[in-house]
């Protein structure tokens, strides 16, 4: 009888473990339509001239564009496309996005961990994961035929950083960001101050290329957040971070201003105000909307951060185009 209860408590203890390991990866799928904040697509302006409001920069006021390859003479236009999702994930190989699957092992590989209390004057500290999918919603769900400001992709899981050891590492990242030695001082950082100020108000400084406005410093670019508030603010900064990283490595270019009439260009250092962003996990900013990058999250974020299904963090990237159309 007594071997029978210790077997059954053994067996009910590997239930709970493998439930709990199981459950560690959370996330739903992202739900077209209803998640989607479609007014984030705005403002529209055609010819200089807003014609749909919204929150955005500064747009080419030209009435005519014209460019050499394909050779064509059309009106400038600009709005801003749904094009990308970001998991922010503790779990590695964690889709948070596509419904919490998972795609291969956790051992061996570095996930979040436990969060480093603050003690004698340290901060929190925390590390994510971060993937990144290709997401070209409009033409994806073909609601513009044939309109050739559209980036033409299909949806792929494009990057994971559990398979970059420069994301995993501070100091190996400073292969691709040795900048980050200059902006390591209280005076690059107190001008984050400002960043963060011009970001909770409109669009953060682009000139301050070092900073994610209210979240934090992006560099170095690492999945390793050194001042840890909580978690809205570390998957923000992280996003951020990251976007920068693949500008810095090539894989991101521009496409806003006078330089993206035409098509995309080159952009090794990241231009903020072409991005916001808008959460889709765990509870999709259909209401609050898309905020530009640096923002503040205060005002928005209550009810975001919960234990066990809320600590892993999904975004939709809405990224600004302008175009010469014919």
């Amino acid at each position: 009888m007594k071997r029978i209860y210790i077997l059954g408590v053994a067996l009910g203890i590997l239930l709970i473990s493998s439930s709990a390991l199981s459950a560690a990866c959370v996330g739903r799928f992202v739900n077209p339509i209803s998640d989607i904040c479609w007014r984030c697509i705005f403002p529209i302006t055609i010819a200089g001239m807003m014609v749909a409001k919204g929150e955005g920069p500064r747009d080419p006021k030209s009435l005519i564009c014209n460019c050499p390859s394909p050779p064509r003479i059309g009106i400038p236009i600009s709005f801003w496309e749904p094009v990308r999702l970001v998991d922010v994930t503790r779990s590695p190989y964690c889709m948070v996005n596509l419904g919490g699957l998972r795609l291969g092992p956790a051992q061996g590989i570095r996930g979040h961990g436990a969060v480093g209390h603050a003690s004698k004057g340290h901060m929190q500290q925390s590390f994510y994961q971060v993937h990144w999918y290709v997401y070209p919603l409009i033409y994806w769900l073909e609601l513009l035929v044939d309109f050739i400001c559209l980036e033409k992709t299909q949806f792929d899981v494009a990057y994971l950083t559990e398979f970059d050891l420069l994301w995993n590492d501070d100091e190996t990242s400073f292969i691709i960001n040795p900048e980050a030695a200059l902006f390591g001082n209280a005076i690059a950082q107190a001008a984050c101050a400002a960043d963060c100020v011009a970001a909770s108000s409109g669009f953060s400084y682009d000139a301050l290329f070092w900073c994610g406005g209210c979240q934090g410093s992006l560099y170095p670019f690492t999945g390793t957040v050194s001042a840890h508030s909580g978690g809205v603010q570390a998957s923000l900064l992280l996003t951020q971070r990251f976007i920068a990283k693949l500008h810095r490595e090539g894989l991101l270019w521009g496409y806003a201003g006078v330089k993206g009439l035409c098509d995309k260009y080159p952009m090794p250092i990241i231009r903020k105000s072409q991005y916001k962003t808008q959460m889709t996990y765990p509870v999709p900013a259909t209401v609050e909307g898309c905020h530009p990058l640096g923002r503040s999250d205060l005002l928005w974020s209550a009810g975001r951060n919960y234990p066990y299904k809320g600590e892993d963090f999904g975004y939709l990237i809405w990224r600004r185009r302008t175009c010469c159309l014919l």
